[in-house]
């Protein structure tokens, strides 16, 4: 990649988010306010599901799931982020040594 389109590409983020923060008052009706400040917290969840479950078109159930279920079972019992994240990669990597 040149430097001349990593530069327009960088310029083209700065200004879409510029766009988001300037604009969002106006965009955004005040009823729908409230559903908008909650996407973020249910856009991350499908995202991990999609990268832990998905491949090509296709639904796969391999190491990550039991690392996905063991970080979830800890994030339910409120551990600390350390916590979560040692136990959820040390139980995929020991299942794909396996």
């Amino acid at each position: 990649m040149s430097w001349a389109a990593l530069l327009v590409l960088a310029a083209g983020a700065y200004a879409a988010k510029l766009a988001g923060v300037l604009g969002a008052q106006r965009l955004v009706p005040a009823r729908f306010e409230g559903a908008v400040a909650l996407l973020p917290a249910a856009l991350l969840p499908a995202l991990a599901a999609v990268q832990t479950f998905g491949a090509e078109r296709a639904l796969v159930i391999d190491e990550r799931a039991p690392g996905l279920a063991v970080a979830t079972a800890l994030v339910l019992l409120r551990a600390p982020l350390i916590v979560v994240l040692v136990a959820a990669t040390g139980t995929t990597a020991l299942l794909r040594a396996i």
